[in-house]
This record gives C-alpha cells, sequence and structure tokens, in this order.
C-alpha cells in the first residue's frame, strides 16, 4: 500500500515539473482525508474547477482515506526527528498510525522536507530509492 502525500496528487493535477511515475496510480493508494482538503483548495486557489475539477474527482476516487482520529492527531502533537510544517505532521502521523498497525506501507512524496523526516522514521519511500551500482574490481593475476 502507498501513502500518497499532497505533493503527488498536486504534481498529478497541476503537471509541474516532477510527475509521478504511471505505475503509482496502480498500487493501492491510501493517504489522510487531510489530503482532500489540501487538493480542493489548492484547485479552488487557482480558479481551476472548470479544467482539473473531473481530473481531481477521479484521483481522489482511486484513494483509500484514513480519517484524522483522535490517535492520529495525538501522534502528530509528538516530536518527530526534523521540524515539521503542521500538515506535514498529520500526514506523518497517519502513516506511523498504518505503520503501527502492520500495514505495510511506503510513503510517495516529492516534498524533500516529508523525505527527510520519513528517512529519520526509516519509513519506507515510493520508489525504492535504487542503490548505488556496484563496482566490479578487476580480477588480478596471482
Amino acid at each position: 500500500m502507498i501513502y500518497v502525500d499532497t505533493s503527488v496528487v498536486l504534481a498529478q493535477l497541476l503537471a509541474e515539473d516532477r510527475k509521478p511515475d504511471p505505475a503509482l496510480w496502480q498500487q493501492p493508494l491510501v493517504s489522510s482525508r487531510l489530503l482532500e482538503y489540501e487538493v480542493w483548495t489548492r484547485i479552488h486557489g487557482r480558479g481551476l474547477e472548470r479544467s482539473h475539477g473531473e481530473a481531481a474527482r477521479e484521483l481522489l476516487g482511486a484513494i483509500s482515506f484514513l480519517e484524522l482520529s483522535p490517535l492520529v492527531l495525538g501522534r502528530a502533537l509528538e516530536p518527530f526527528p526534523l521540524p515539521v510544517r503542521t500538515l506535514d505532521a498529520l500526514h506523518l502521523a497517519s502513516v506511523a498510525f498504518l505503520r503501527e498497525r502492520r500495514a505495510p506501507v511506503a510513503l510517495a512524496t516529492f516534498d524533500d522536507r516529508m523525505t527527510a523526516v520519513a528517512r529519520r522514521l526509516r519509513l519506507p519511500l515510493w520508489p525504492e530509492p535504487r542503490a548505488p551500482a556496484r563496482r566490479r574490481r578487476a580480477s588480478r593475476p596471482t
């Protein structure tokens, strides 16, 4: 299961410089209900209801939403290993909530701060960062 952050969904909808790998949308997706509010606030704020509204509804319809339960909200009040913004704390707390319930979840984000905190929390990222290719040593005659 992939937890999609707002940065990924907005990149897909608004054709920003970075777009998620199309394979992402074939995965089981989950996010906080907060995502829905963030997306629509951005769509309305830019006056894009007519041009992007249907795509937003379709994309959001493919995501399962996790409600902001007292447990999630409580975790967001706790410290994180690096400074986070309020909405990021709520997203990270949602991922932590799922992981505490042993849900196999990875975080998809384009936000550098979220990535840094996720790494410090040892949350899997999607796509998995590729390990650098190992160089083979030339064999030496013995």
